[in-house]
């Protein structure tokens, strides 16, 4: 028996990046799994680059951001497989903007997509989950939800949102049986952190200095997040509720550089 057998999840933010890495793994790992996100051709083309898998694909665009949306994205859930066990809030954006750069709409949209839509699927997801007698909201927050980095404001905020929303979230739902996480990423081979790199004058040579304040030495992967993520939302975490569990080969962990080689 796979570890996600039976489970129905819905993944958002999961046409690329950590999204589509976890989706895979729960796939993989036995759960009937809907992909979420605004990019409805991407989301469609990951969903067929699934195919076959150990559970059942489906891709719903949905714009995260938005009330009406998340409760149609949630009732497709339950119309289609009859229920809901999980729900992995891992759309994000990030600007890299100074605060003073940045523009009011800028800053609200971070908020909007890192932390609003987690507050939307929650409102949504959790009356079916107490239908069913409990389920798993796992949320992607960041090792910025810990520390800062470079020209992110609105992206640090928004994460540090995200891991005490996690910890509130899982005092008022565990009578329900329903257990909130959160996985915390550090350095991960995205899109996104390919974008974000861009940004400096050498994108490689700062890629590489970032690396040298990881112990383990080397960059992450979707599926590493995935598998995490798997863990979480299985039974084999049953006892195992406001946590976050930081996924960066020990980046947070080390306070000076390793020499190159």
């Amino acid at each position: 028996m796979s570890r996600l057998d039976g489970k129905v999840a819905i993944i958002t933010g999961a046409a690329q990046g950590i999204g589509l890495g976890i989706a895979r793994v729960f796939a993989e790992a036995g759960a009937t799994t809907i992909l979420s996100d605004i990019n409805a051709a991407q989301g469609e083309a990951a969903v067929r680059g699934m195919e076959p898998q150990g559970g059942s694909v489906l891709f719903v665009s949905a714009d995260v951001t938005q009330e009406n949306e998340v409760r149609a994205l949630v009732g497709k859930a339950i119309d289609t497989f009859g229920r809901l066990d999980i729900v992995v809030n891992n759309a994000g954006i990030c600007t890299v903007k100074s605060a003073e750069q940045s523009t009011v709409e800028e800053w609200d949209e971070v908020m909007a997509v890192n932390v609003r839509s987690i507050f939307l699927t929650t409102k949504f997801a959790v009356p079916p989950m107490r239908k069913n007698g409990g389920g798993s909201l796992l949320n992607v927050a960041s090792v910025s939800s810990f520390v800062g980095q470079q020209n992110t404001p609105a992206y640090c905020a928004s994460k540090g949102a995200v891991l005490m929303l996690t910890k509130s979230l899982a005092l008022d739902y565990g009578p329900d049986n329903i257990r909130v996480n959160c996985i915390c990423p550090g350095i991960t081979d995205t899109p996104m952190l390919r974008s974000h790199v861009r940004h400096a004058p050498d994108p490689d040579a700062h890629l590489q200095q970032r690396l040298r304040r990881v112990p383990m030495g080397q960059m992450l992967y979707p599926d590493d997040m995935g598998r995490a993520a798997a863990f979480l939302c299985s039974d084999d975490a049953k006892g195992i509720t406001g946590a976050s569990l930081v996924v960066d080969g020990g980046y947070i962990s080390c306070a000076e550089f390793f020499p190159a080689g």
